[in-house]
């Protein structure tokens, strides 16, 4: 009877498990799917669009909740060792984050509605690159957590580099632009809070990555697998 009772409990614990994962493959995927239509609103003028990733965050307000409480009751239920609670406790803070992105694409689409469209400004040109290298991020980190992959969420976090340089690069070219022309102080203003905002969706995923990293290993990943070599040999 005993022996029964735990194949049924591990059972339901699978279930669990795979529930979860799909939730968290839903909830990524959305965040995902909103910073990539606040860019596409962005480039294109569509306020409609815009409002559309507005109001989708909602869904994703309400997925991190559903997360949260699946969470919270399957260990209160299950007990879960080692294995299994890293990776419902990675999927937890996981959730958390990511209704960060979703918050960062909506901040991104109300400013599309503040932007004025005959404001042209050339500056901005490397924030569509900038927002493809940020959702490649978003992406890798899910794929990380989805095949439990512990090298990929290295490269997430060694990557992120990359999104940093466009933010550097974009925030110098639109404060001289703005210098030099003060009409357009208002438009500049706003795409540098858009920039701002993919640069911290891109620490974001680093997040995602790491927690997945922990989840597989079970222990931090270091400055040395995340990229960092500031404190590396001959380093300043």
């Amino acid at each position: 009877m005993n022996h029964s009772l735990n194949e049924h409990t591990l059972k339901a614990f699978d279930g669990d498990l795979i529930t979860l994962r799909g939730l968290i493959a839903e909830i990524g995927g959305r965040a995902e799917k909103a910073v990539e239509g606040a860019m596409a609103a962005l480039a294109n003028n569509d306020h409609d669009l815009a409002r559309q990733v507005v109001e989708g965050d909602k869904r994703i307000d309400a997925l991190e909740e559903q997360i949260d409480r699946m969470v919270i009751q399957t260990i209160a239920l299950r007990a879960p060792m080692a294995d299994d609670l890293r990776e419902l406790v990675a999927a937890l803070k996981i959730s958390g984050v990511v209704e960060r992105i979703g918050d960062y694409a909506k901040n991104i689409a109300k400013r599309v509605l503040l932007i004025d469209a005959d404001q042209q400004i050339d500056a901005a040109r490397l924030l569509p690159a900038m927002a493809d290298a940020t959702r490649q991020l978003v992406d890798d980190a899910f794929t990380a957590f989805a095949k439990r992959d512990a090298d990929l969420a290295v490269a997430v976090c060694a990557q992120d580099k990359t999104v940093d340089d466009f933010y550097n690069s974009i925030f110098r070219a639109l404060i001289a632009h703005m210098i030099e022309y003060p009409e357009h102080v208002g438009a500049g203003t706003h795409l540098l809070f858009i920039a701002k905002n993919l640069e911290r969706i891109g620490d974001h995923a680093t997040n995602v990555a790491e927690m997945v990293y922990f989840a597989v290993m079970g222990q931090s990943m270091n400055e040395r697998e995340r990229g960092d070599d500031a404190l590396a040999p001959g380093s300043d």
